[in-house]
């Protein structure tokens, strides 16, 4: 029997091994997609009732699919509070990616006015500038449940006002905005109150949610539960007295049915664990006790961002889900070269640096080589991104005058000529107490076909750079050849 794991780049990961673990599964699929943080995500399947469940990784594949179809998805399992706090680029995208088919699909519901904001972004992310002669390029994303006319224009309204955004910049724009709505990170669960009046329980990072026709009329904090229990159909929470209670509370609520009850109990306990706890609990040790001996493995939201903080490879180079290129990576230390093939999408323009390295790091270059079919022209386009030695910024944290990882100030120069356009990108952060400086500049160089001597281009261009910045050196070159083809069937 075959496994089928949906990703959320829409693609089928094949697994042969039914009689694995779920753990070597959700492995496989993390080295897939060269993702490191792999805490925050998990893989699901449908039951016969057609209710999800969370694989789970200690158990052997069939035996938590007793029969087929042997279909998975890969998903976010816990919505991190403050998405800036991941180390990575790439976890970000496909948490963007999964933010984004939450919107779609109505479990994230937005505002008018949030779905156009949320859509810029993506249309930013996934097509880079605005584009005046693709005038309908937005309809081939979905923004909302119900998509308009108006709720497009107005998209594309706002995309004009990103030009020279970068993808990781305005994913990083989408999950500030998406991590404000009142439903993100929500897990819901169908039940009836004590008097058998529908309601919605909300599982979250900060504690319990009651929702009645879809308004939230209660929440209980974890720090205010003392116990989650589930007992056939029912489920139970123990609530810590209030300031002038004298005694413990507890309140009851009704499932479907005793799978139901466990599957919110469960959910209640990963969640908990993850977000409260330094590390996981000891499994119970006595053999004849009674109850679920289920406890959460994982790792812990702290140890996830200790185990991040040492992440040390290069930023991770990927291409997001609309392009279409033809990758070839060289090192001018004589380091090995790769071609990549993705596909779906026809265009994208503007590709930065996935990921800032912290620090003084060496100087960075991204060349991209675009040879269009249809117009007989070629343009080289050279991105360099380099940082300057941080500023140590004492007062940063101790007055509190700036968080973590807060952007304080933004600028973009342009400068053109009849062949050539600069765009310099200047961004200022100040992130841990440091202040850092990230400079990023895009030299595009248009032509003929016959006009353009790419090897030349380039060797100017680094040398303006390092006239420009004579205290970094250049160690590695990237170079992305792009081939934009028409579709058959068309003129």
């Amino acid at each position: 029997m075959t496994c089928h794991c949906l990703l959320l780049i829409m693609v089928f990961y094949v697994f042969h091994q039914k009689r694995a673990r779920g753990q070597l599964l959700f492995t496989k699929v993390c080295d897939h997609l060269n993702l490191l943080e792999t805490d925050y995500f998990g893989i699901t399947y449908r039951d016969v009732e057609n209710q999800k469940n969370w694989l789970d990784p200690n158990k052997e594949l069939k035996r938590q699919i007793r029969s087929g179809p042997w279909n998975f998805a890969f998903n976010v399992k816990f919505y991190p509070p403050d998405p800036a706090q991941l180390s990575e680029d790439i976890t970000r995208y496909y948490l963007c990616l999964q933010l984004r088919d939450d919107v779609v699909s109505g479990r994230l519901p937005c505002s008018f006015a949030t779905h156009t904001v949320l859509g810029s972004y993506t249309v930013q992310s996934e097509l880079g500038d605005y584009d005046p002669e693709e005038t309908t390029y937005s309809s081939e994303l979905r923004f909302a449940p119900n998509h308009t006319k108006e709720l497009e224009d107005k998209v594309m309204e706002l995309h004009k006002t990103h030009k020279g955004m970068t993808p990781a910049q305005a994913e990083m724009h989408f999950l500030e905005n998406a991590k404000k709505l009142s439903m993100y990170g929500v897990d819901l669960h169908h039940a009836k109150d004590s008097e058998g009046v529908e309601i919605m329980l909300g599982v979250c990072s900060s504690g319990l949610l009651i929702y009645r026709d879809r308004l939230r009329i209660n929440r209980f904090a974890w720090p205010k539960v003392l116990k989650i229990s589930y007992k056939r159909n029912n489920f139970y929470i123990k609530i810590r007295p209030g300031e002038f209670e004298q005694f413990e509370s507890t309140i009851g609520f009704k499932l479907p049915n005793h799978r139901a009850a466990k599957r919110l109990w469960k959910t209640c306990v990963e969640h908990h664990t993850f977000f409260r706890l330094v590390s996981p609990e000891a499994p119970p040790k006595n053999f004849l006790g009674l109850g679920s001996k289920f406890r959460y493995s994982g790792r812990t939201q702290a140890q996830t961002r200790r185990v991040s903080s040492q992440i040390i490879r290069a930023a991770p180079i990927f291409e997001r889900s609309s392009s279409k290129r033809y990758t070839m990576s060289r090192s001018l230390d004589g380091g090995r070269s790769h071609v990549t093939n993705t596909r779906i999408g026809s265009r994208h323009r503007w590709r930065g640096l996935t990921k800032a390295d912290t620090g003084s790091g060496p100087l960075t270059w991204e060349c991209t080589c675009s040879s269009l079919y249809r117009p007989l022209s070629r343009s080289l386009s050279l991105t360099s991104t380099f940082f300057p030695p941080p500023v140590l910024s004492g007062q940063g944290n101790a007055n509190g005058d700036s968080d973590p990882g807060v952007l304080m100030s933004a600028q973009t120069i342009t400068s053109e000529t009849t062949s050539t356009t600069t765009t310099t990108h200047i961004t200022k952060t100040v992130k841990g107490g440091i202040s850092e400086t990230r400079i990023e500049k895009r030299i595009v160089i248009t032509g003929d076909a016959g006009d353009i001597d790419h090897d030349q281009a380039l060797a100017q261009a680094i040398k303006e750079a390092k006239e420009q910045h004579p205290d970094m050196s250049v160690t590695k070159v990237v170079v992305h050849k792009e081939t934009e083809i028409t579709p058959e069937g068309e003129d």
